[in-house]
């Protein structure tokens, strides 16, 4: 079993701080974005009942692994999968495979990310004017050229000036003051939606399952988002369990990052279904439901423009610290494959990712939106190929090497690391990760690709 790595290595400075930034990674535009579309798409509740089962019984185990294969070897993704079963590199695949996965999300990410922060602008110019954000608003910036392309590239170079600035010092630091801020935002949110007459319809939506409306592509969509949100089988876990204390217990760290994202992700969708019902508008909004739907509910509100900017602030509060764990994971690839400096290997980071991204964002708008492949525009493949096949075929084997090639012995000492004997939840962790979760992650994949009856 290879030994740990006895390297200088940049690190958190503690338990507190680990946790913020492996929140930071996991809070994000899949809390305020994703997961509210994803839930209007999908029939409400039972969409949510089947992520809930999702993280629970795959992602939290997921993590685990990636946390203690990180932390055991003190390296990068790539080099972690290649060393972590001996005589066996080509588990280094997963590496490769998380690598990708991040690049793609970064593509079709950074785009995304470029409208929250022009919206953060758009909405606190329509509070000053008192003109209304509309459609025709969200419509023009992302069929644009110049100006999607222009906000990502400035979402970039914010991601790089915090990277670029350590672990400790940029990434720690910026998280910790980010995600108390967050919650503050998201409950005045809350509060101003759950006021208005009728939201109790969107509190039900979001509460009460109809199991009906469960299907195969319900499951994979709740599996492929809850590895999204939880940046799982991209590298980022791996590469932040490297940094992590040895005082940190990594259950329960996992298990408060795990509740503490699906809280937020709870509380996103109050903010959202409650208006949304109360005002008679549509849930199931797909993609622009973040922007056309919410300034149009908001628009309708007394103050609602200033509610209107407030939800955009917390949206690009939320986006920052899992743009920057995205770029965390080519970044500490670079550092130690090239010997690069950390902000060279985040500015060259960046850059590919103009390249990679600027076709995702041209894909919205009539520049590049005839181009298809897969029967997807490129950003639609992006989200796809990242979501619902890397993602969780790297789960997948992330179980398969954790669960039965690594020694126990090794993930039970990663888990009860500085406090004795392994509890009963490192046992537990440790029998999903080999009977449970694999079984589940595969079952669900072969039933969206029609391998198994179902639907």
């Amino acid at each position: 079993m290879p030994e740990p790595t006895p390297t200088k290595r940049d690190a958190f400075g503690s338990s507190l701080g680990a946790f913020a930034a492996t929140l930071g990674s996991a809070v994000g535009l899949g809390n305020i974005w994703k997961f509210p579309y994803l839930t209007g798409s999908n029939g409400g509740a039972a969409f949510v009942l089947t992520y809930l089962l999702a993280v629970a019984l795959a992602a939290l185990p997921v993590m685990v692994v990636e946390h203690a294969i990180g932390r055991h070897l003190r390296v990068d993704a790539v080099q972690a999968y290649a060393r972590i079963v001996p005589r066996q590199r080509f588990w280094a695949v997963i590496g490769w495979a998380g690598l990708a996965s991040s690049l793609l999300i970064m593509a079709f990410y950074t785009d995304v990310a470029g409208w929250v922060l022009a919206y953060v602008f758009k909405s606190l110019g329509a509070f000053v004017s008192g003109a209304p954000l509309t459609s025709a608003t969200f419509q023009t910036l992302v069929g644009g050229t110049w100006e999607p392309v222009l906000w990502q590239l400035a979402v970039l170079t914010v991601t790089v000036g915090v990277v670029a600035s350590g672990v400790s010092g940029g990434i720690e630091k910026v998280t910790k003051t980010l995600m108390p801020l967050l919650l503050l935002l998201l409950l005045a949110c809350d509060v101003r939606a759950l006021t208005l007459p009728g939201a109790s319809a969107g509190v039900a939506y979001l509460f009460t399952p109809d199991l009906s409306k469960l299907s195969s592509a319900v499951l994979l969509s709740a599996l492929g988002l809850a590895f999204f949100k939880l940046s799982l089988g991209m590298g980022t876990m791996t590469t932040y369990g490297s940094y992590l204390p040895d005082d940190t217990r990594l259950v329960p760290n996992a298990a408060r990052v795990a509740l503490a994202d699906t809280l937020v992700s709870l509380l996103a969708g109050l903010a959202i279904f409650p208006a949304v019902f109360a005002l008679g508008d549509t849930p199931a909004g797909g993609p622009g439901l973040l922007f056309v739907t919410i300034p149009r509910v908001f628009a309708q509100m007394p103050g609602g423009e200033l509610f209107t900017a407030l939800f955009f602030v917390l949206a690009a509060v939320a986006t920052l610290g899992a743009m920057v764990s995205l770029m965390e994971v080519p970044v500490a690839w670079l550092i130690r494959s090239a010997r690069l400096r950390r902000p060279t290997a985040a500015l060259l980071t960046a850059l590919f990712m103009a390249v990679l991204g600027i076709p995702a964002t041209l894909s919205q708008g009539p520049a590049l939106s005839h181009l298809r492949v897969l029967g997807r525009d490129v950003f639609s493949l992006f989200d796809f190929l990242s979501s619902n096949v890397l993602l969780p075929l790297g789960g997948l084997a992330i179980t398969v090497v954790g669960g039965w090639l690594v020694p126990r012995a090794v993930l039970r000492d990663e888990m009860s690391k500085g406090h004795g004997e392994p509890a009963w939840y490192d046992v537990g962790v440790h029998v999903l990760v080999r009977y449970v979760t694999p079984v589940l992650i595969l079952l669900i994949l072969l039933h969206s690709l029609g391998l198994l009856g179902g639907t």
